[in-house]
């Protein structure tokens, strides 16, 4: 009951200050309690529920408690998981393409080799989350993904920039510091404003990304791939830009801020 009441208090707090982001929401809730750590239903109850559901009608599985469960290789697609509880989760190989994930905790969730093709993931918790090897081609992600692991993951046209439209929440953008990106394909993703420092981005590919006002301080760009990126403000403070491809055919490449702070060797 107090953990409920923790929980409301939190929803409150953020709908009625507009100065408050998603991610200070980590500091009034107890992530350890059994309102974050339990599930109400089985993985046979949420298979059933898919399977009953009625054709072209989503299954609604807002607000939910389904942490610690093993979903893996469930078809989610589509789903709607607003705000559901789905901390330490296994999701491996499951496809949520489409799937509504706005305010969700994913907090540890596996993810890895998931479908997250076009998938809604804004204002929600993945902390440390593995998406090693998952695709979030076009998807639309301000999530807080400090410490997540993305290695190899594919977000080829995902849409991960601040929404300067809505800030009803504070800056809602994608934050990926200290993430795990190795290899990852971000062909042509939006990442303006995104939080990316000290990420590591060795080898990824960024053809063509925004990386418009990015904060890339102390992030490893080694042997990455930036050709026709859009650098305009992206912040290179203690970078390592160690034989990066396509720097020379970047956009906007003396518009970038400290690029001479980085370490290039």
């Amino acid at each position: 009951m107090i953990a409920r009441v923790r929980w409301m208090l939190a929803i409150g707090l953020l709908a009625l200050a507009s100065t408050v982001s998603a991610q200070d929401m980590m500091r009034y809730v107890d992530v350890n309690s059994p309102e974050m750590t339990s599930a109400e239903m089985t993985r046979a109850e949420v298979e059933a529920a898919l399977a009953s559901a009625k054709s072209g009608m989503p299954v609604d599985f807002s607000g939910k408690k389904l942490s610690g469960l093993d979903l893996s290789g469930l078809d989610l697609s589509r789903v709607v998981l607003r705000a559901a509880k789905l901390n330490k989760t296994k999701l491996v190989g499951a496809k949520l393409d489409g799937t509504i994930l706005d305010q969700a905790w994913l907090l540890e969730a596996d993810l890895s080799g998931a479908s997250l093709k076009g998938a809604n993931i804004f204002a929600a918790q993945m902390q440390r989350a593995k998406l090693d090897r998952a695709d979030l081609s076009g998807a639309r992600v301000a999530a807080d993904l400090s410490g997540a692991s993305l290695v190899g993951a594919s977000l080829a046209g995902a849409n991960l920039a601040a929404d300067m439209k809505n800030q009803s929440m504070g800056l809602m953008r994608a934050v990926l510091r200290s993430a795990n990106l190795e290899g990852a394909n971000l062909r042509g993703a939006d990442l303006a404003r995104v939080d990316l420092e000290f990420a590591s981005l060795k080898r990824a590919d960024l053809t063509g990304a925004s990386l418009v006002s990015a904060s890339l301080g102390g992030a490893d760009l080694s042997g990455a791939t930036l050709a026709g990126a859009d650098l305009a403000g992206a912040d290179f403070n203690s970078a390592k830009l160690i034989a990066p491809f396509g720097l020379d055919a970047a956009k906007n490449l003396d518009k970038a801020q400290n690029l001479q702070r980085a370490v290039r060797q």
